[in-house]
């Protein structure tokens, strides 16, 4: 229950500061461009950074002209225009960019001849125009929300990867543990078996020993030593290999009790990282249908 009243709270959260698409304005209006005033059109695109607008706007006035765009006190002016979409001869676009709350407002007059501009008189012009710019507004929008898009899914490929190394990192603990344990039984069968060794060998050790003090033949009792001095040998193995096994017990006991206390702490981050990874999943979609949206322009 906590984890689902969580995760409802971090959605509420970060929707709030998730915007939604705006519509692109396109508006009949009068340039004041120099020192007069000209008829043009004004674009209104939501949410896009000045700058990119800016060098957008710039390719796409010099694209397929030797023309270059002139930029003078915030005004833009390209001579022998190519935009086919609009006209099928040169046109001089005059253009103003400039910031508007959270948008970016585009002026435009385009010159089809001396003096003359695309207004009212020329409604199939005029309609050409008005298609042009949303086409240009919509495709700066797309561009914009498409990073976003972008930004999210990787956002969200990140928290997935993440929750499944911590996976990898759990059943990498479990299989430890799993191991840890058969060892242990291992080692403990080999204690016993060696135990059972140590203790034939003490009683060998020990009859052997009585043997020798009874023995006074020279030879005979340095045989018997020296068989001793072998059993003693083989004791002494026997002792160190219990020995060995006792701390192999010891040492994955500890590995065992780190990892059944990592493995909580494991989970409660693999919990968090889920909550991240549903907030981050609506976030996406989100964008995602934003963008939508925006191409149903």
């Amino acid at each position: 229950m906590k984890s689902i009243s969580t995760l409802a709270f971090l959605l509420a959260i970060t929707c709030i500061g998730i915007k939604a698409q705006k519509p692109i304005l396109i508006t009949e209006d009068s340039l004041n461009f120099g020192k007069g005033r000209i008829p043009g059109l004004s674009v209104t695109i939501p949410e896009v950074n000045y700058e990119k607008t800016l060098k957008a706007w710039t390719r796409e006035l010099q694209a397929g002209t030797r023309s270059k765009l002139i930029s003078e006190d915030n005004e833009l002016t390209i001579f022998g225009a190519r935009l086919k979409e609009v006209s099928e001869n040169p046109v001089n676009v005059y253009s103003k960019l400039m910031n508007v709350d959270t948008a970016v407002k585009l002026n435009i007059s385009i010159e089809v001849k001396k003096d003359s501009y695309i207004d009212r008189t020329n409604e199939t012009d005029l309609s050409k125009t008005k298609l042009y710019l949303k086409a240009f507004a919509k495709n700066q929008y797309i561009d914009l929300v498409n990073d976003q898009v972008n930004a999210e899914e990787q956002e969200l490929k990140t928290l997935e990867k993440e929750l499944s190394s911590l996976e990898k990192e759990k059943a990498s603990l479990q299989k430890s543990i799993e191991s840890d344990n058969t060892t242990i039984v291992t080692e403990k069968d080999n204690i016993t078996l060696q135990n059972n060794e140590l203790a034939s060998l003490t009683a060998e050790i020990i009859d052997q020993n009585k043997q020798l003090s009874a023995t006074t033949d020279g030879p005979t009792k340095k045989t018997k030593a020296d068989y001793i001095d072998g059993l003693e040998k083989r004791k002494k193995k026997v002792q160190n290999s219990i020995e060995s096994s006792e701390n192999k017990i010891n040492k994955f006991n500890n590995d065992i009790d780190k990892a059944n206390a990592e493995i909580p702490r494991n989970e409660k981050m693999q919990e968090q990282v889920s909550v991240k990874i549903e907030n981050q999943k609506v976030v996406y979609q989100k964008f995602a249908d934003k963008l939508e949206t925006i191409k149903s322009y």
